[in-house]
């Protein structure tokens, strides 16, 4: 397992955070550390929704269970989660 440095943006923030996951997280997992760096302080919560992970440019989300390593996301690469 490797941590891999991600550059995150939640769907209505304006400030873009590194966020350190491991290389064997799934997007879900991804999904809930970032909620904690992202929601309550500049975002507010959504409750029933899930957070959806996808790559910078991407329209499509990754699914849920796929790891960091399978989408094949290195240091430094962009993601955007939103509320689905």
């Amino acid at each position: 397992m490797a941590t891999v440095p991600l550059a995150i943006l939640f769907e209505g923030d304006f400030v873009l955070k590194l966020l350190p996951v491991e290389s064997e997280d799934t997007m879900d997992v991804l999904a809930e550390k970032a909620r904690t760096v992202t929601i309550g302080v500049h975002i507010a919560d959504q409750p029933g929704k899930a957070i959806r992970v996808r790559k910078e440019g991407n329209e499509e989300p990754y699914p849920r269970d796929m790891t960091v390593e399978t989408a094949g996301l290195t240091p430094m690469d962009g993601v955007n989660l939103y509320f689905e």
